[in-house]
């Protein structure tokens, strides 16, 4: 299972280099693999096929998923994930695209990555092309104003060729999202906002696909239910996870409960 390949590679990344955001990582691990293998059109021995669709990580802070997803599909090897974080690496903490095929933007400075996705969604649709955006959010940046008025712009011009997807696991930097800025009623928003919206379990892969199989004339927007830390059990739906990095008997463990 890819996304299984994923968070062990997630995993082993973060604790080899000593970086952060492994719950992150783990949480997004179905999103990314769905939308790799089942939904985006991609072509891996071609990264720039003018015909592919567009991915944005805009939660660039859980970059070794991508990168993860990225050398499991074929963009390059699989080897080159242990150099993540290291000295002179061009696989940073949070997302870069310089030097790694398949990146189409650097992220991590949160809220951005909507309205980067909207303008290229947007060049697009002038272009009359038959591609399709997809941008892959956090909850705690739907904190963000340039959020919304990404989400506006959007709606204001049709979008149908963007789609949206909130990794909602509920915790972001700080503590519990309910408690820093509480998101809900989250659903309403994105309609009132002039969104197709959709809720789904984040570690079904059949429905984030049927989700993304649906028609619509309007962006879409994905709320995905997830939980921090997914498939570790000392991990999951703890905040602590969000910046600490598993090294020795933690890892062993970690790496035991993903190997199953």
């Amino acid at each position: 299972m890819l996304a299984k390949r994923v968070r062990i590679h997630a995993l082993n990344m973060t604790s080899n280099g000593g970086s952060a955001h492994l719950g992150s990582c783990l949480s997004c691990a179905e999103i990314l693999s769905v939308l790799y293998r089942d939904v985006m059109r991609i072509n891996p021995k071609d990264p720039t096929w003018k015909e592919r669709d567009l991915f944005v990580m805009s939660k660039g802070h859980a970059g070794a998923a991508l990168y993860a997803t990225l050398a499991e599909c074929g963009f390059f090897s699989v080897d080159e994930l242990q150099n993540h974080y290291q000295n002179g690496s061009i696989f940073s903490g949070h997302v870069s695209h310089k030097g790694i095929p398949g990146v189409e933007v650097s992220t991590g400075s949160l809220g951005h990555g909507l309205s980067i996705a909207t303008g290229m969604a947007l060049s697009i649709s002038k272009k009359n092309e038959n591609r399709k955006v997809y941008c892959l959010l956090s909850d705690g940046e739907c904190d963000e104003g340039m959020t919304w008025e990404a989400a506006l712009f959007a709606a204001h011009h049709k979008l149908s060729n963007l789609c949206a997807i909130i990794d909602y696991n509920k915790i972001q930097s700080l503590g519990d999202v309910k408690d820093v800025i509480n998101l809900e009623p989250f659903l309403d928003k994105w309609l009132a906002f002039g969104f197709d919206v959709l809720e789904v379990d984040g570690h079904s892969e059949s429905e984030l696909l049927d989700a993304f199989n649906k028609k619509s004339s309007k962006p879409k927007c994905i709320i995905a239910h997830t939980i921090k830390g997914k498939g570790v059990s000392f991990m999951e739906g703890k905040l602590l996870w969000h910046y600490r990095t598993a090294r020795g008997e933690e890892y062993e463990a970690a790496l035991k409960e993903l190997s199953k």
